[in-house]
């Protein structure tokens, strides 16, 4: 639907109440997959970049082969379950789950169904504003991913049109937790917000537990958006659309938005929606119709033959509840508290997703309002730019560094501001950047008094008006020997030594 037929948003939200759920798969960085010993490549520290390289027979769903469950991705998905508030099964079992996957070789995927390792829970949510609200979850679940298609030939990079499809099992059997909401209702039109915020809190809760990078450019954190309307004061939910695989906090918002302008547009006019999933087109910011949405006895789901059911044991539930990290709600509090931002600022960052960044780069030895200023600034410029995550063009500690080289004198703002170009462009460390572009503060005063001096010489008038008294005069000198000195120069000691230089007493 072209966005000129869509509803208005406040028009829509005054005839239909939406009624929102969520499904949130998240790859785990275990170092292998889930049912066998093959390298996991979404742990960044295996490094894989060619195609079909890591699988073994597992992968490949080869006759013989046979599943052996993953014990860290266990671990991993009761800390998940936990930190959801869920209660963990006493006893679960894996499912096959029935269905056509061109990059699953073995055409089922292994999953969990009635039997998941953590059920009914509830997740405190936090609005821009402060406002909590509750999500309840149904369950959290474990699986394997799919393999990944790259279809050749076409204009769109999707398979309509595509002359060829090219398959990856790399992806195939990489452990997965999928999270599943109890629909949500009341969020009316803080609806794109809440969905913004709850993606982003289950990001912050991985991170914070250390199993998964929760990268979304990369799909280690994937959302599924389900949207429904309903009439006001009708009882019965209205038929849902899944929005799948969006790959933005940002983009998250915006398709659930979109879906209720959608939606309201064609109830309005006395058409009916289609249970349907949908896909998310960045570009032009609208969905677009995929496949007709399968009940769950589509699936022919039956208890996975080759899987003994998973039985942790009590201990073991303890110790990981025991080892929890502080709720992102709580965190956010001390964190404000303790970086003494004022609550614009601290909304700045929360609301630009990088609480994780900044909270991590403060950590690695940066002040808090450097670390926020280098995020929420320069460096989301660069990710707007390049429609990219801030989070995946550089890291915490390279960022600190740079806060370290400004703060010690070695280098400008300007000069930072290249570093951290140069860093993004894969240059290497801050300071090897600095060294081959030879960005550094220059600390000579014998070479910062001959350009003074030469600057003085060329502009006789703005000497005597210093000599008189308005030292602001000095500003046009300040620029002449900052564009001499290649921006490589203190300003504040260039300032120093034009009122030294032209008599002045400071």
């Amino acid at each position: 639907m072209a966005r000129a037929d869509l509803m208005d948003f406040d028009k829509a939200l005054e005839l239909f109440e939406p009624v929102l759920g969520f499904e949130v798969h998240v790859e785990l960085s275990t170092k292998t997959k889930m049912f066998s010993d093959a390298p996991n490549p979404a742990f960044s520290e295996n490094a894989i970049s060619d195609a079909n390289t890591a699988i073994t027979p597992v992968c490949l769903g080869l006759p013989g082969s046979l599943p052996v469950v993953n014990e860290q991705a266990v671990r991993y998905s009761i800390s998940l379950g936990l930190a959801l508030g869920c209660q963990i099964a006493p006893m679960s079992r894996f499912a096959r789950k029935n269905y056509f996957y061109p990059d699953l070789a073995k055409n089922y995927q292994i999953s969990q169904y009635d039997e998941p390792i953590a059920f009914e829970g509830t997740l405190e949510v936090e609005l821009e504003d402060g406002t909590l609200v509750q999500v309840p979850i149904e369950r959290a679940h474990m699986e394997e991913d799919a393999g990944k298609l790259t279809h050749v030939g076409g204009s769109t990079g999707r398979i309509q049109g595509a002359e060829s499809s090219l398959v990856d099992y790399n992806r195939a059997g990489v452990p997965l937790v999928e999270i599943v909401t109890k629909p949500i209702f009341g969020a009316e039109h803080r609806a794109p917000e809440l969905a913004r915020a709850y993606v982003s809190t289950i990001r912050d809760i991985v991170r914070a537990l250390g199993i998964s990078e929760a990268r979304m450019e990369r799909g280690n954190l994937r959302c599924d958006a389900n949207v429904s309307l309903r009439p006001r004061g009708e009882q019965k939910l209205g038929i849902r659309t899944e929005t799948k695989n969006v790959n933005s906090l940002r983009s998250v918002e915006r398709a659930v938005r979109y879906e209720i302008q959608r939606q309201a547009a064609i109830l309005a006019k006395g058409g009916t929606i289609t249970q349907e999933t949908r896909h998310w087109h960045e570009d032009t910011g609208t969905t677009s119709p995929g496949r007709p949405k399968s009940d769950a006895d589509d699936y022919r789901y039956f208890p996975e033959p080759d899987l003994l059911p998973v039985v942790p044991s009590p201990a073991l539930i303890d110790e990981l509840r025991d080892a929890l990290p502080e709720p992102p709600a709580a965190r956010r509090r001390r964190l404000k508290e303790e970086w003494g931002f004022t609550d614009l600022e601290f909304r700045d960052v929360v609301n630009s997703g990088l609480l994780v960044e900044v909270a991590d780069t403060v950590a690695a030895g940066a002040s808090p309002q450097q670390a926020r200023k280098w995020w929420t600034g320069e460096i989301a410029r660069i990710a707007n730019a390049q429609d990219a995550e801030p989070s995946s063009l550089i890291s915490a500690t390279d960022v600190a560094a740079v806060v370290e080289l400004v703060e010690s004198g070695a280098l400008t703002d300007r000069l930072a501001r290249q570093v951290v170009e140069g860093v993004i462009a894969g240059e290497g460390t801050p300071a090897s950047v600095v060294e081959s572009r030879g960005l550094k503060v220059v600390s000579d005063d014998g070479a910062l008094i001959a350009a003074v001096d030469a600057a003085l010489a060329e502009q006789p008038d703005v000497l005597e008006k210093i000599r008189d008294g308005k030292v602001q005069a000095a500003g046009a000198v300040i620029g002449a020997v900052m564009k001499a000195m290649g921006g490589k120069a203190d300003a504040a000691r260039v300032r120093e030594l034009v009122l030294e230089r032209a008599g002045v007493e400071t």
